[in-house]
């Protein structure tokens, strides 16, 4: 459905979108995600027309953005961060406003209705926008993205600002909207993205930096190798069985104490389950297992652990260390490589592919 090659936007000697390229298929729901000037919105503002590009294609529905760009701009619902709204129009008002102002063909009045059902704002439909709370106005916002039943959805931080009741309710919208439609989630929530989106797309410093489905990366952060345990037992004596045992990896006492029972961590090794062989351990020193927690990965660990592989600033990593005194998160790291290798494979791939069609084709655009 969404095609980007090779795509380029320099801003003078500045390089905000460096030779990307992906594609997305007709009924994805896909987070693209990046810190704070990574070029993403750079990216959508081309995607829908509101930019043009210093190098590469954008194709929507087979319809290049530049060469015709209000025939692609039809496929487009666009939600910004700031929901374009008038705010002294009724909801009604407003969306007349927009049906008329996109040249909608469809029954006006039975069009509408539909929407309002989808996005639950029927019951303010005769309401001042002004009057509104922020979640009924970012549901007003998706209401005119609808419009014309688009078959690409663009969102920019759709739950910016909502309290937690609210951000569940978007969430769910867009997933019943990412049954129909192709949906492209712009977001730095971490937990937002996992929850509604079928692949996630990391893009730093311009470059697309990973691309991997959500429930790839959701079945690794899944595999516990890591536990919180509970043991009453002299300390160093403990903690120095921990560290020998065969198939732990890394072992630490925590500062949790509870009487004469210490809390450790440790961390075993790949596809070792460690549990059942430390508790028959455990019994025969006469040191009681009182409590067994498992550990998933950190999540957000594992994209800093991406963006700060591309970015030599290392603000961040201080911030979103995992609770290893002294060891780096292994295996968000393991999971963040992985992520990062394939993408550049499939990169390679791609420019490969395209050298050799240019091959027979030496003509541009």
């Amino acid at each position: 459905m969404i095609k980007i090659e090779h795509l380029v936007k320099n801003y003078g000697s500045n390089c905000a979108v460096d030779d990307i390229s992906f594609e997305i298929s007709r009924g994805e729901v896909v987070g693209f995600l990046g810190p704070n000037g990574a070029g993403k919105s750079t990216t959508m503002n081309i995607l829908t027309g509101y930019l043009s590009s210093t190098a590469g294609t954008v194709t929507i529905g087979g319809i290049d953005v530049l060469d015709n760009p209000l025939s692609a701009k039809k496929l487009i619902g666009y939600l910004p961060e700031q929901p374009p709204l008038y705010l002294d129009m009724t909801v009604e008002e407003y969306l007349n406003f927009n049906f008329a102002l996109k040249g909608c063909q469809l029954n006006r009045e039975k069009h509408l209705k539909e929407i309002c059902e989808v996005v639950k704002i029927s019951d303010v439909f005769k309401r001042v926008i002004r009057n509104l709370s922020k979640g009924y106005r970012q549901r007003v916002g998706i209401a005119q993205a609808l419009i014309g039943n688009p078959e690409v959805i663009i969102f920019d931080e759709p739950t910016v600002g909502l309290d937690p009741k609210q951000i569940i309710e978007i969430r769910n919208l867009i997933r019943t909207l990412g049954r129909d439609h192709t949906v492209i989630l712009s977001t730095h929530i971490l937990q937002e993205v996992q929850a509604v989106c079928d692949r996630i797309i990391i893009i730093n410093k311009g470059k697309v930096v990973a691309d991997e489905l959500t429930e790839n990366i959701t079945r690794a952060v899944e595999n516990n190798r890591r536990f919180n345990v509970k043991i009453c037992g002299p300390q160093r004596e403990v903690l120095a069985m921990l560290k020998s045992k065969p198939g732990i990896v890394y072992a630490e006492v925590l500062a949790q104490r509870d009487g004469e029972a210490y809390t450790y961590m440790i961390e075993s090794e790949v596809g070792v389950d460690i549990r059942k062989n430390l508790f028959y351990t455990l019994a025969e020193k006469n040191w009681p297992l009182i409590g067994l927690e498992a550990l998933g990965m950190n999540l957000e660990d594992i994209f800093i652990t991406i963006v700060d592989k591309t970015d030599s600033r290392k603000a961040l990593t201080s911030k979103n260390k995992v609770n290893l005194k002294g060891k780096s998160s292994s295996l968000e790291k393991e999971v963040a490589q992985s992520i990062m290798d394939k993408t550049a494979r499939a990169q390679s791939s791609s420019i490969a592919g395209s050298g050799n069609k240019s091959d027979g084709d030496s003509s541009a655009k």
